[in-house]
């Protein structure tokens, strides 16, 4: 268990990496006001090294600053990004360390599976002229469908690479389902509230995110980050244990 004077080192260790790489590789891509972010693994990795507070709150104070050099709107950060990113990722990191059986991983597959396919087929499928028009880059309405069902497909099997070929990061492939849909969930409904009171021609939200999109919010959330968060984690984890084995943590009930 790491101290504390560590897990403070670590949590600002955290941050920054966050902030700085999630700046550096959100490529400007945004959904409904949530940016492209690869970044995820970073707290994702601190929460399993360090614990989930570590991990809580490394990623709460590092999406807050990122936020302050995009877009600059302190509030939105602290009601959207900030309380996303600590309950996702301290969800992560507890979970991760607990113990669960394949009963508890698949309800939490199916858990997401079930929002995702929700999500996309609501506003897409349904309302597949609003859909495109609401998108800032120029995609049919298929053309959407296609890409959220492909990125659903390649999420979900990320997920059974884990638990079926890396079965030792079962617990961390069904925390990170967890943690991730309660995140985008946040993010989605306060993201969508924040557009209804806070905007204006000079604020971020020009107008009202309409709110049959708030699960096209959480779909690209979600989707957008799940894959690295399972793949490129464990790996990642891999190598921590070998250069510092003591790091390593034990499951617990």
């Amino acid at each position: 268990m790491p101290t504390k004077s560590i897990q403070i080192a670590m949590i600002g260790i955290c941050a920054a990496l966050y902030a700085v790489v999630g700046r550096l590789t959100d490529f400007g891509i945004t959904v409904g006001g949530v940016a492209f972010w690869p970044a995820a693994v970073i707290p994702a990795v601190f929460a399993v090294l360090f614990g989930p507070w570590t991990g809580g709150i490394g990623a709460a104070i590092g999406i807050f600053i990122r936020d302050m050099l995009f877009h600059g709107d302190p509030l939105l950060s602290l009601s959207a990004g900030v309380t996303a990113n600590f309950a996702g990722f301290f969800i992560i990191g507890y979970v991760s360390r607990a113990s669960l059986d394949w009963k508890k991983i698949a309800l939490s597959t199916g858990f997401g599976t079930a929002a995702i396919i929700t999500g996309l087929l609501l506003p897409t499928a349904l309302l597949p002229t609003e859909s495109a028009a609401y998108f800032s880059f120029t995609l049919s309405s298929l053309e959407i469908v296609l890409l959220f069902a492909l990125t659903t497909v390649v999420s979900l099997l990320a997920i059974t690479v884990v638990a079926k070929f890396w079965p030792k990061w079962r617990n961390y492939g069904a925390g990170s389902v967890l943690g991730l849909s309660v995140g985008s969930v946040i993010i989605a409904v306060t993201v969508w509230a924040y557009s209804q009171v806070f905007y204006s021609p000079t604020a971020y939200f020009k107008a009202p995110v309409p709110a049959i999109f708030m699960p096209v919010i959480y779909i690209w959330t979600f989707a957008t980050e799940i894959p690295f968060i399972l793949l490129l984690g464990p790996l990642i984890l891999e190598a921590c244990y070998k250069a510092f084995p003591s790091i390593k943590p034990h499951a617990k009930e």
